[in-house]
């Protein structure tokens, strides 16, 4: 019977051939341990000589790390293993023996790690963190599509700004000028306004150069936007797609949590609902404790930070600056100097990792934002037909999945939760 390793459970007792690859091999006189995987999994296998005779003992012998096999053996339970399971091999059929492997159980530098990428990526560690990330991604869609939204792909290139900034990636559109896109929003909200709530996921980029850890040039997002709804609203949506996905996380990967070494204790205080804080009272309370800021100001990593230790769960800051602000941000019913929008801070230090905010609905408005942000009204105006046919009140919002896979796994930095990470100094491999 040919099976996965992640499958080995159901055939316990059983004779089993699973294809592999040998990460990491130890030998104890006339046994050799087999430490393999197969992209499902990790299980150990057991080749004892006098069970598997000269021939095959060798050949276990002779296997170097990330050699290429196909094992057979029977599935054992072993309450020992990380997965419960461990194989008592019968055979080995060795498809190609790997030379000189470059990443060995050894300590490596994080630039020798990263030009090896393509083969760090086979780590347990690595292969942990790509799993917790795959489980994000597979919980989006499930929440997103019980949730009634539909899912519309916006253009990579693009001939506008979203955010109305300078870091953009330019590139000719033949004898036009073009950019990738730094964020799906602009037609998203196109998007709501035919299917009521949609949603997208896909990558995009920031010619920013910035070098901390909370930082990628290209990145993936998760952009819902939702007509017929306020600010308050979307919040609830927000927290309540964020408690989703953790839950699904802890429920679906606690083998690779566990490989991480992360505390799901503290994953497990993250429900609905978040704490919710104003700009006004975070500046009061970061001045309060001696950080040097004024009102008008973005928030930076030691801010946010600050503010997340206060609280054991994600906190909401409401109501920002409207000139720190994005041109398409709804004003404050009560106030013109700030805008219906929020920051979703994660705890542990990991930053923002969603930013949401009501959108303008009113054409003139718009307009007079146009002029504010200098925008050219030929470029925007489908943007602006957006208010002019049928406008209603939306809001929306984006998460930054490399961010997330780093908090929910508790990774130090965003260049491990993304397999080829693109940095300010790196576009290899």
């Amino acid at each position: 019977m040919k099976t996965t390793i992640s499958e080995a459970g159901k055939y316990v007792e059983q004779t089993v051939t699973m294809g592999s690859w040998l990460a990491n091999k130890r030998s104890s006189g006339k046994i050799v341990f087999l430490q393999l995987r197969d992209g499902t999994g990790f299980i150990q296998g057991v080749v004892v000589k006098a069970e598997v005779g000269e021939e095959i003992f060798a050949r276990a012998k002779e296997l170097t790390q990330e050699s290429s096999l196909f094992v057979t053996g029977t599935v054992r339970e072993d309450e020992r293993a990380p997965s419960g399971y461990e194989l008592t091999v019968t055979d080995i059929d060795v498809i190609q023996l790997a030379e000189d492997y470059p990443i060995t159980p050894k300590e490596h530098g994080t630039e020798f790690l990263m030009d090896h990428r393509h083969l760090w990526l086979r780590s347990k560690k690595q292969h942990a963190i790509m799993k917790i990330r795959n489980e994000i991604i597979r919980a989006t869609y499930e929440f997103f599509n019980e949730q009634g939204f539909t899912k519309v792909d916006p253009p990579i290139l693009t001939g506008s700004s979203a955010e109305g900034t300078t870091n953009l990636f330019h590139t000719k559109y033949f004898d036009e000028d073009a950019y990738l896109s730094q964020s799906g929003q602009l037609y998203m909200e196109a998007a709501a306004m035919a299917f009521g709530k949609v949603f997208s996921f896909g990558p995009t980029f920031r010619a920013e150069k910035s070098k901390t850890r909370r930082h990628l040039i290209e990145f993936w997002m998760i952009e819902p936007e939702m007509a017929f709804m306020d600010h308050e609203e979307s919040l609830v949506v927000q927290e309540n797609y964020v408690s989703f996905v953790i839950q699904a996380v802890l429920k679906n990967c606690p083998l690779e949590l566990k490989v991480l070494d992360r505390d799901t204790e503290k994953l497990e205080k993250m429900s609905a609902p978040f704490p919710r804080i104003t700009y006004d009272e975070a500046i009061e309370f970061l001045q309060n404790e001696g950080h040097e800021i004024e009102w008008g100001e973005d928030f930076g990593a030691p801010h946010e930070t600050a503010i997340a230790e206060s609280y054991n769960q994600p906190v909401f800051i409401i109501n920002y600056p409207k000139d720190i602000k994005a041109f398409y941000m709804k004003p404050h019913p009560d106030r013109e100097d700030i805008v219906l929008c929020a920051d979703l801070i994660a705890p542990e230090g990991y930053g923002e990792i969603i930013g949401g905010s009501q959108r303008i609905d009113d054409q003139e408005l718009m307009k007079q934002r146009y002029d504010e942000h200098n925008l050219s009204l030929e470029s925007y105006q489908w943007y602006l037909d957006l208010r002019k046919y049928g406008s209603v009140p939306h809001s929306g919002f984006g998460l930054g999945l490399e961010r997330t896979v780093a908090w929910i796994s508790g990774t130090e930095h965003v260049r491990e939760t993304i397999p080829f990470p693109r940095l300010l100094n790196r576009l290899y491999p």
